[in-house]
């Protein structure tokens, strides 16, 4: 009969093999993203319950995210993708980012024209 402790060591391993799954699906969207764009830089930013967001920039300007589970999977996926991040979201690296029209009406939302949020 197998003991709590043997059992714990295989629901960790097991946690460990799904997270280690997941990492390497986002090092594979990063990478494509990446190769897509010229390259790509990124920001790991927490989002709560939901997990991390992983920001990418591309060298060409267009800009993704991702959402990894947690942020230990969030590191270790953009580590397999060799993606350089940035500590901060800050002004030289947002300027890298090229918004377009979607973009714009969705941030002014009803004030300039955009779509408006749904009645309550």
């Amino acid at each position: 009969m197998p003991s709590m402790a043997d059992t714990a060591d295989t629901t960790a391993a097991t946690a460990d093999k799904k997270q280690d799954r997941t990492a390497a699906k986002l090092a594979k969207q990063i990478g494509a993203f990446a190769k897509q764009h010229g390259g790509a830089e990124g920001h790991l930013a927490h989002i709560g319950q939901a997990g991390t967001r992983i920001v990418l920039v591309g060298t060409d300007g267009e800009w993704g995210d991702l959402v990894a589970p947690a942020y230990a999977v969030a590191e270790l996926a953009v580590e397999k993708a060799g993606l350089t991040l940035h500590e901060e979201f800050d002004g030289e690296f947002a300027a890298r980012v090229r918004t377009g029209p979607y973009e714009w009406s969705r941030m002014a939302g009803i004030q300039l024209g955009g779509p408006a949020n749904p009645a309550a």
